[in-house]
């Protein structure tokens, strides 16, 4: 029987069965369309992570006081910001970074410079309207060379700045009844102080030289910080230049090993962190979305058994005037793989339309609902051929049935 035949049989068999045809193929539908979704949701993450990492600033480095041996989770307890757990216990006494520690690191010959910053909350007012918001102090003649906020309108502090601050995009946009901008002046802790910089972020933080940060921020020491900001100056010699800036700190601190007392972390490599976690979150949801492709193929070998008993008698005649068992075979197979195609297509055009509205009704909520999406062409090609595959598997078996019945068999059924 030539191919063009065996696709015109398979093609009637989907029309003679309608409603049992197309509920078949709204299982597959649905887990195609899951499929699809999930994967350009994944594939729009990853795509931000790159973005963040391309701007993260791989040569900078976080020095924190404090250091957990804990085997905590993701630094929770006592670790710093980027500290992943050790091998024994957490610091207990107080511990701070001073004027030794910045001396220390700016004698070390891969140390390019290096931000000495300070953090609290702090009431500010601007037109009768007040809030509380984060306020850091920052060495204000290196931290653009620091940051990696770009400026959106102004310009960043300057070494000779006094009673100004920079302010996050949020903060200057909706987060007062007014907007703020450039050379307005805001009250922080009942001082005025003009805004030189608007941040393009999304945060409500306020940064100003350390020195006036000192005085506003309650409770903190003269030349004793939290943070300190360290930028290298060759990002391929990442590792040894932690390894050199460790050793450095601990003979300076009086400190061994074992008994260290402050945390470097890389901002690469906690983002990288966040991307691997976010990638097996990924590889979790797709796993279950593919659960829907087995219900579907269950479905579809469920159609094709019930065609097989239906069609026994069309069987034998087909095989009494010449029909040979691949013949039938392909027929089959075919008719599985044409519901499997047809799945895929609709779900695809689901799961784009899915893709698209998820993020909206998250409302970022969850934090791969925040990178936006992106179908590739390749998770489309994968999707068409993984539905027609499932259609075809799930077939094989009813299709294989179906060839190897007798002609005469066949034709007594009734």
């Amino acid at each position: 029987m030539r191919l063009d035949k065996c696709l015109k049989h398979a093609f009637d068999m989907v029309l003679h069965s309608k409603l049992r045809s197309w509920l078949t193929i709204i299982g597959i539908v649905i887990g195609v369309a899951a499929v699809i979704a999930i994967m350009s949701i994944g594939a729009g993450l990853q795509q931000e992570i790159n973005s963040q990492l391309n701007t993260l600033g791989g040569d900078l480095l976080t020095i924190t006081a404090g250091f957990s041996r804990g085997g905590g989770f993701f630094g929770r307890g006592d670790s710093p910001p980027g500290s992943f757990g050790g091998s024994s216990q957490a610091t207990s006494k107080s511990v701070i970074l001073g004027r030794t520690d910045v001396q220390t690191l700016k004698g070390i010959p891969d140390v390019a410079v290096v931000d000495t910053e300070i953090r609290g909350s702090v009431n500010v007012s601007y037109l009768g309207k007040s809030g509380k918001v984060s306020l850091t102090g920052v060495d204000q003649s290196v931290w653009s060379q620091v940051t990696t906020t770009k400026i959106k309108d102004g310009r960043m502090l300057d070494s000779a700045d006094q009673n100004v601050v920079v302010i996050g995009g949020s903060l200057a946009s909706n987060y007062f009844t007014q907007p703020v901008g450039i050379n307005q002046m805001l009250t922080i802790e009942g001082s005025a102080f003009r805004v030189v910089g608007v941040l393009d972020d999304s945060s409500t933080s306020i940064y100003m030289p350390i020195a006036l940060a000192y005085q506003i921020i309650p409770d903190k020491t003269l030349n004793e910080y939290d943070t300190l900001v360290v930028k290298i100056k060759d990002e391929e010699q990442l590792d040894a230049s932690i390894a050199m800036i460790e050793g450095k700190m601990r003979l300076a601190r009086h400190v061994t090993n074992s008994t260290q007392d402050f945390s470097v972390s890389s901002r690469k490599e906690m983002q990288a962190t966040r991307a691997a976690t976010m990638s097996s979150m990924n590889a979790f949801l797709l796993a279950i979305a593919a659960v829907s492709l087995v219900v579907g193929a269950v479905g579809i070998a469920n159609t094709m058994f019930t065609s097989v008993l239906e069609k026994t008698k069309e069987i034998g005649i087909m095989k009494a005037i010449g029909a040979r068992n691949a013949d039938i075979l392909k027929i089959f197979l075919f008719n599985a793989a044409f519901i499997g195609l047809v799945g895929g297509i609709i779900g695809i055009v689901f799961g784009i339309l899915l893709s698209g509205f998820l993020p909206a009704l998250m409302g970022g909520a969850l934090p791969f609902s925040r990178g936006g999406t992106f179908v590739s062409l390749n998770s489309i090609l994968l999707a068409i051929g993984v539905s027609v595959l499932v259609g075809i598997a799930a077939g094989s078996i009813p299709a294989y049935q179906a060839s190897k019945l007798k002609p005469v068999d066949a034709l007594r059924y009734e």
